[in-house]
């Protein structure tokens, strides 16, 4: 059995463990794959992802996949926005 390494400073191993723990309700544990409620997130931009964690908006000029504005605000992951970025960019886009 392999162990796994602790994410450390990686910021998209820090990414992937705060999307699973935060983000898998509503979008697919698969961020390349729809969620129940939210649509596939692969390929966000920072800009983006800031934008609707912290602030529940859309970044200036951006079309929303769905126009449901069912996410709130999740101000409480401020510290950890830029690692989901990290993780939803490493995936690419679809």
């Amino acid at each position: 059995m392999l162990a796994c390494s602790p994410p450390g400073d990686n910021p998209v191993a820090l990414g992937r463990q705060a999307y699973a723990a935060n983000c898998t309700a509503c979008h697919n544990a698969d961020p390349t794959r729809e969620g129940t409620v939210g649509p596939a997130l692969a390929g966000s931009s920072l800009a983006l992802v800031r934008a609707r964690v912290l602030k529940a908006e859309y970044p200036p000029g951006y079309t929303p996949k769905r126009d449901s504005h069912l996410m709130p605000a999740q101000p409480f992951l401020a510290s950890q926005v830029d690692d989901i970025a990290a993780y939803l960019d490493s995936f690419p886009a679809k």
